[in-house]
């Protein structure tokens, strides 16, 4: 057996038994949180009781918009390298990306007409 698997088998061995030994014995030699009526009330920002359940409905427009930013956030990662290699691709490359930002534009488009960025 070469000395890289060995290594490789030592180091996998260790993680693999000591890491939840640790894990466990923390348990049993961490400080004990003692149970305390004022350390588990729920305080944020001065509000003492909460006004309404915690499992409140949003709206779904949240959840698009959302959605949308990541949708045409990554559009960045694809034309940051295009911009870089701008010179390498040439014409092909230039007409490439017009049809990409002509996609994303169609979709932009679509998604106005639709009225889901309306907030009503």
């Amino acid at each position: 057996m070469s000395y890289e698997l060995a290594l490789a088998v030592t180091i996998l061995t260790l993680i693999v038994v000591l890491l939840p030994l640790i894990i466990h014995l923390s348990r049993y030699l961490g400080p004990k949180s003692v149970e305390c009526t004022q350390q588990n009330e729920v305080y944020e920002s001065g509000i003492r009781t909460t006004i309404s359940d915690c499992f409140e409905r949003f709206s779904v427009k949240y959840y698009l918009v959302a959605i949308f930013f990541i949708i045409f956030d990554v559009e960045i990662l694809f034309m940051f390298p295009w911009a870089v290699t701008l010179r390498e691709t040439g014409m092909l490359g230039l007409i490439d990306m017009f049809v990409f930002m002509g996609l994303l534009l169609a979709g932009l488009a679509y998604i106005y007409k639709r009225g889901v960025l309306k907030w009503q």
